[in-house]
């Protein structure tokens, strides 16, 4: 079986900057958990991630926690 490999992001795809504005203390594991996997470390941390389904997926959990431009 042919190894498959991941594909670099196009230039062209459109981003997302996520910023952590909440803490995840007092809130259900799961959503530190979807923190963490966004690459959020501390409040006032900004990511920039690509724009796929997986994405606003996990954003949607976590909508009263982050800010997303």
């Amino acid at each position: 079986m042919p190894r498959t490999t991941k594909k670099a992001p196009d230039a062209s795809q459109a981003r997302l900057k996520i910023t952590l504005i909440k803490s995840t203390i007092g809130f259900d594991k799961k959503q530190d958990r979807v923190v963490t996997g966004l690459g959020l470390r501390r409040i006032g941390h900004s990511v920039e991630l690509a724009d796929t389904p997986a994405t606003r997926g996990m954003l949607l959990k976590v909508r009263h926690l982050v800010t997303v431009e």
